[in-house]
Formats: structure tokens, C-alpha cells, sequence
């Protein structure tokens, strides 16, 4: 605060009240300006670990697809069902789907549990997504440079799209075979929760399922997170796998699902859309 010299009093006290209130207004306005400011900082994007369809297991490889103009719509695996037994080309075949194909990854069931600390036991009861976000959180951070094990304490948040439960659906079918660790290995929130609490790290840890839009909300949140303050750094992004046939078959039953599996937007052909599965984590 300025002093008046000549008698030990506060500048401001020695002016008038219309001054003392236009000097408010300046300092209010510098301080709206400052918010205003933080609110547009830029975010830069440090790091990332992607897989998608067509192979791709990094951000090279998928630029190569996508400028490639690649297609990477394929049958539906054997592993994941039997795709004759479940097709029919009559919507309304009961319990059947009129589609044959999808965007698909390959290996989802490979996990090093032991590389996480994770017990085979629990990690046959997590669902694949959740592996797949370890994984992918963990590539992400060394393409930042950050070495993950480095994180722990830090204000660092994770916001995750997940909106897709096929594999807990599967396990609770059999409830003569649950265990202890079912719920946790199939909560959208647990996600999210386990690779933080995996990095030791203290911001928020968030789970987000707005359907089709839930990678974008995520990185929106994250985005706003940093801003705010909320957080210093964030690891951003979502995961989606198609491991049971049931949503297939409803989503045909809707007339949703595209006959040919191509998705042909803007398009008067266009019949619906093809699902497709993938995991990308941005720092």
C-alpha cells in the first residue's frame, strides 16, 4: 500500500472518494482481466499413447491410417463371438444382429499384471478397458518424458471416457464364479480411481460417460481443470472394447447399425453406423 510521507497515512486515504473508488474499479478490472486471461491460456498436449483399428499402437502409425486413407473396419473377431450364430439380415430376428463387422483391436486380453503390481487373480476379473488405460496412461507419460513412478504427490488429474460395461455384464452372468474383486474390475469409477491411485497421484480422478461424446467431456474437463488450477497436469482421454454381443444386437434391433459396416455421413445412402473400439490417453 502507498503512504503519504508527509504524515503516515495511506495514499488512498488521502484521496477523494470518487478517486479512491475509480481506483478500485482499475484494480477489479485488472484482477476480472487476469481471470479472464487464465481462462484462455493455451493447453499444450506433451504426451500420448493410442491404439486403435487397422493396428495402430502409436501416433506415427496413425497418421500413416488416416492419410493412407486406410479402411479399418474388419469382420468381427472369432475370439470375441461367433459372428454367423448371432447375424440374420432380418432386423427383427429375435436376439440377432444384421451387421458382420466393426472397428476392432487386436490382443485385448494381453495384460502384464505383474508389470502393475496386479495379482493374475484380480487381473482376470478387471475389464479389459481398465488394463487398456493403464497401459496407455503409462506410454503416454514416457511420450511426455515424465518417468510415471516420478508422479507420486503431484497435482496430476485423469479424466476418462468410459461408457461401456460388455465384460462385467459377462462376469456377473455367472454369479457362481464372483469374487472379491468384480465390482472394483467394473466400475466406470474405479477406471479412473486405479490409475491414479497406481501413480500416487492427488488431483481428481473423474470417470465420465456422456455416451459418444465421453473422450471429448473428458478432455474438456481437463482442460478447465488446468485452468482453474484444479490440477497442474492432466492425463486426458477415454477407452471403449466391444466384447459381448448383447449391445450390438439391441443397437440392430433400433436400426442403428450400418448393413454394409461403413458409416456414410452427409450421405444419402447413409444407414446408420459402424462400432468401433480403441483406447487413446493424452498428457
Amino acid at each position: 500500500m502507498n503512504v503519504d510521507e508527509t504524515n503516515n497515512t495511506p495514499a488512498t486515504e488521502a484521496l477523494s472518494p470518487v478517486k479512491r473508488a475509480l481506483l478500485e474499479i482499475r484494480e477489479l478490472r485488472g484482477r476480472l482481466d487476469a481471470v479472464q486471461a487464465a481462462s484462455r491460456e493455451p493447453v499444450a498436449i506433451v504426451g500420448i499413447g493410442i491404439r486403435t483399428p487397422g493396428g495402430v499402437a502409436s501416433l506415427d502409425a496413425f497418421a500413416d491410417l488416416l492419410w493412407s486413407g486406410t479402411d479399418a473396419i474388419s469382420k468381427i473377431p472369432a475370439d470375441r463371438w461367433n459372428a454367423d450364430e448371432w447375424y440374420d439380415a432380418d432386423q427383427q430376428a429375435p436376439g440377432k444382429m444384421y451387421t458382420r463387422e466393426g472397428g476392432f483391436l487386436s490382443n485385448v486380453d494381453a495384460f502384464d499384471a505383474a508389470f502393475f503390481g496386479i495379482a493374475p487373480v484380480e487381473a482376470a476379473s478387471m475389464d479389459p478397458q481398465q488394463r487398456l488405460v493403464l497401459e496407455l496412461a503409462w506410454e503416454a507419460l514416457e511420450s511426455a518424458g515424465h518417468a510415471p513412478a516420478s508422479l507420486a504427490g503431484d497435482r496430476t488429474g485423469v479424466y476418462l471416457g468410459i461408457a461401456n460395461g460388455d465384460y462385467g455384464r459377462a462376469l456377473f452372468a455367472h454369479p457362481e464364479l464372483i469374487d472379491p474383486y468384480f465390482s472394483q474390475g467394473n466400475a466406470f469409477s474405479v477406471a479412473s480411481g486405479r490409475l491414479a491411485y497406481l501413480l500416487g497421484i492427488h488431483g481428481p480422478a473423474v470417470s465420465i460417460d456422456t455416451a459418444c461424446s465421453s473422450s471429448l467431456v473428458a478432455v474438456h474437463l481437463a482442460c478447465q481443470a488446468l485452468r482453474s488450477g484444479e490440477c497442474d497436469r492432466a492425463l486426458a482421454g477415454g477407452v471403449n472394447l466391444i466384447v459381448t454381443p448383447e449391445v450390438n444386437v439391441n443397437f440392430s434391433k433400433a436400426g442403428m447399425m450400418a448393413r454394409d459396416g461403413r458409416c456414410k455421413t452427409f450421405d444419402a445412402a447413409a444407414d446408420g453406423y459402424v462400432r468401433g473400439e480403441g483406447c487413446g490417453v493424452v498428457v
